[in-house]
């Protein structure tokens, strides 16, 4: 390919086989005399073909090219090379820049092919340092993208904020943000606790049988003193010869931020990731008297179940959504 490009165009042309940065900067300063010259655009032309095949041939055999670069060089040389073609069709008057056409093909190829025209529009107003076409390049971006297939030249870009891992915390926050902590809470039912002075094997007995991840650890008068979680109960249960030493004190996590009844779900998640725990105690007034827990399986549940619809019929969970919310999603 290098060889009959070189042969018909000239050593211009091997631009498609590098970088092609050196063409596309001399398409957007042309001289007066190349603005009138059809064998330029001829030679931008045979570039913006060219470089189509050879990152298509790159890319589609494995190797690392990149997209973005070529993008650039394809649309500002074919783009450049239609200015030029108008500006010999219809003069100075209707088309005084042809090397416009080349910053305008910029943003309008690469619109097309990344589905970003927004974005490609700023990225090339920055990388050439002129704002003076942002209306013209932003009705070619427009049109390029409304006229170009959905596919994009990215395969990994989702189609959506709503698909993308990186927002899906965004839409989670939106459910659960009317929802608090008092409508998890079921008083009816007992929970177990710990106090102080419990055992290692009273422990290991009452997390058995508990549904609980953590059991908190409270006083005579029900006040929140910590928390045990599994997780130290099962380093601690490793040394056999201290676990007649060993009480639910030993163990128990004191820098733990409970939850409040009026605190959000939103918050509930954030403490529950700040405190690295599966569940949390839940306590009010300033002595923390221990009132309730709820798990962070709870709270995915609810949110799946508002999120998908009513609770399945072999539920027998009620829906903690309040009325207001539902049919956002």
């Amino acid at each position: 390919m290098g060889l009959v490009l070189y042969f018909f165009f000239g050593k211009q042309v091997l631009a498609v086989l590098s970088f092609g940065y050196g063409i596309l900067q001399g398409a957007l300063t042309m001289s007066s005399q190349q603005e009138s010259s059809i064998w330029f655009a001829c030679i931008l032309l045979a570039v913006a073909v060219g470089k189509i095949l050879t990152t298509c041939l790159t890319i589609g055999s494995g190797g690392s090219g990149g997209v973005f670069g070529p993008s650039m060089v394809i649309g500002g040389c074919g783009g450049g090379a239609l200015g030029i073609l108008f500006h010999k069709l219809f003069g100075s008057e209707l088309v005084p820049h042809p090397a416009n056409f080349a910053i305008v093909g910029m943003a309008g190829f690469f619109a097309a092919a990344a589905k970003t025209p927004f974005s490609t529009l700023v990225i090339v107003s920055e990388m050439t340092g002129n704002y003076n076409l942002l209306l013209p390049s932003l009705w070619v971006c427009s049109l390029a993208f409304l006229l170009s297939d959905e596919q994009s030249i990215y395969r990994s870009q989702v189609l959506g904020r709503s698909r993308s891992p990186a927002h899906q915390g965004d839409y989670v926050r939106e459910v659960l943000t009317d929802v608090h902590v008092r409508q998890f809470l079921k008083t009816q039912e007992p929970f177990p606790t710990l106090k102080p002075g419990d055992s290692l094997n009273h422990v290991i007995d009452r997390l058995g049988a508990s549904d609980y991840p953590i059991l908190p650890v409270v006083d005579a008068e029900q006040h929140l003193l910590g928390v045990v979680s599994l997780d130290e109960v099962h380093l601690a249960a490793l040394s056999p010869n201290l676990a007649s030493l060993v009480v639910a004190a030993d163990l128990m996590r004191t820098d733990v931020i409970p939850l409040q009844p009026d605190d959000r779900l939103d918050r509930a998640l954030e403490l529950l990731v700040e405190n690295d725990l599966l569940a949390l105690p839940v306590v009010e007034g300033t002595q923390k008297k221990l009132i309730g827990m709820v798990r962070r399986i709870d709270i995915s549940t609810a949110y799946l179940r508002h999120v998908h619809g009513t609770a399945s019929e072999s539920s027998q969970a009620p829906s903690v959504m309040p009325k207001h919310i539902e049919g956002k999603f």
